[in-house]
């Protein structure tokens, strides 16, 4: 039997899995990585520990299923996207740390940017904001601050690349240099409306055009893994940044179509079709993906901190063990007992887009305890993903009825439930909730006739729990007005 063979690469962890012609993940292998931090609000990955974890991943699976790679159809990536690396394409060695969407370490250019004007030129053409999030500050940063990195650029000895580039240099061994247009629609550099590499903002940025990658569509072979490596040469068939691959894994191919994804972040995406809708009150327009030459758009809320508010819980102040743990304690009260926690941890992200903006924690008395934040911290994420949805319906002018949700926190159905009732709309959790890996598989497994269209994919989707709204309206609307109230007592701090 063969296998796509779906490599998941986020930003705590690599995963590789194993993927049937039924859609059923037949074996998964995962591994935390090392979170660098060297300053306040800086975050950093070593590329070749993210390199090294996925090509352990990868060879991992293949042992665990008994198999080979001659077993692998197709290979597909999906990826954490904004993180940024440049290396140096004669050694194959970066030439400084990854740095990671959460760093806001450029900001302050950010700021510099807007304060010459450039904030609606950045906006038209790609539909982002100037922010520290994305990947062209980042290349900037490193071109300005690193040794000898902007000579080297200069004189074409780097290539930048986001993390699916890397991967795909890697697995050919330095054959292909490419991405696709979902990871490029996050670069600040990329016009998704003519669907180029922007000539007058990579002068803005100073950014050299040689260090780019060729973009390509989401589903098509882009070269094959290196035979003497890998013992077999795969082709790589398939690239979406992991919100894109999301959408695409839940089956949302229809315009109005909405998912949320609990990941490290969350991630809120809605298919706007063929047309690029312009948002005025503070989501992204991006891309969604390119199929056989067709562009689908998407309007996306980004929040920072999702499921890593619950990591916070247990890394930084050690209150709980693990998530499920969080769900016991947050179950354990009735309410919140007027506790918000704001996770501003690294700004906030839309509808806000307030880079120095700090986490607070709000409303505690003498009878605060663990549990009471532990709801807090699971409500909070429900706000945030409020947030956006809100402002969704208002850019589409289309009112949502039902939210398709996925990731790691979609597993707490005290957090889904919570979701339903503040958005007053139907949650559907799916009984296959890795949909990232599986978008980017049904990917790759299209451009190499493994599947042979969608109609066949989407019979593959099945719904595992439907949440509906069990809290009254008027409860839940002084809920979310607490929420806003604490939201702006941490914008004015």
């Amino acid at each position: 039997m063969k296998f796509i063979m779906s490599l998941d690469q986020g930003t705590t962890s690599s995963r590789s899995l194993l993927i049937d012609r039924d859609g059923l993940i037949k074996n998964m292998s995962q591994r935390e990585f090392t979170q660098y931090y060297p300053r306040e609000q800086w975050v950093e990955h070593d590329p070749m520990e993210i390199w090294n974890c996925q090509k352990d991943m990868m060879n991992d699976v293949l042992n665990n299923e008994g198999v080979t790679m001659d077993s692998v159809a197709a290979i597909g990536i999906t990826n954490q996207r904004e993180t940024t690396l440049l290396w140096d394409k004669n050694t194959g060695l970066p030439v400084y740390n990854a740095i990671v969407w959460q760093c806001r370490r450029t900001a302050e250019l950010c700021y510099d940017l807007k304060n010459k004007g450039y904030e609606d030129v950045f906006r038209k053409k790609t539909g982002l904001p100037l922010d520290a999030y994305f990947a062209g500050t980042k290349i900037r940063w490193i071109l300005d601050n690193v040794e000898g990195v902007r000579e080297k650029a200069e004189a074409g000895d780097l290539l930048f690349g986001t993390i699916d580039t890397w991967l795909i240099w890697k697995l050919t061994k330095g054959a292909v240099h490419v991405t696709d247009v979902t990871n490029a629609s996050r670069t600040l550099i990329y016009n998704i409306h003519t669907k180029e590499w922007d000539k007058e903002l990579l002068e803005i940025l100073n950014i050299p055009s040689s260090l780019l990658p060729e973009v390509k569509s989401c589903s098509e072979i882009y070269g094959y893994t290196d035979k003497e490596e890998f013992g077999a040469a795969v082709p790589i068939a398939g690239i979406a940044g992991d919100q894109q691959a999301a959408l695409f894994g839940q089956m949302c191919l229809k315009k109005g179509d909405v998912k949320n994804t609990y990941g490290t972040g969350c991630f809120t995406l809605m298919n706007t079709g063929e047309t690029a809708v312009e948002s005025k009150t503070g989501l992204l327009t991006t891309i969604a993906w390119e199929l056989n030459g067709k562009t689908v758009y998407a309007l996306e809320g980004s929040i920072f901190m999702g499921g890593a508010t619950v990591q916070w819980l247990r890394d930084n102040l050690e209150i709980i063990s693990t998530p499920q743990e969080c769900d016991k304690l947050a179950e354990s009260t009735e309410n919140n007992e007027g506790v918000y926690l704001v996770p501003a941890f690294q700004g906030l992200g839309a509808p806000y887009w307030e880079m120095e903006a700090r986490a607070e924690l709000s409303g505690m008395t003498r009878g605060t305890n663990k549990a009471h934040i532990c709801r807090a911290a699971l409500e909070s994420i429900a706000y945030r993903s409020k947030d956006v949805i809100d402002i969704m319906q208002k850019d589409s002018g289309m009112e949502l009825t039902a939210i398709k949700v996925d990731g790691g926190a979609s597993r707490s159905n005290i957090l889904m439930q919570f979701q339903s009732d503040m958005n007053r709309s139907n949650v559907i959790r799916p009984k296959s909730i890795e949909t990232t890996a599986m978008g980017v598989a049904y990917m790759a497994g299209l451009a190499v006739g493994y599947w042979d269209s969608l109609e066949e994919i989407q019979q593959m989707w099945k719904e595992d729990r439907v949440f509906s709204p069990e809290m009254s309206e008027n409860n839940s609307k002084k809920l979310y007005k607490g929420w806003i109230d604490a939201v702006k007592r941490c914008l004015n701090s």
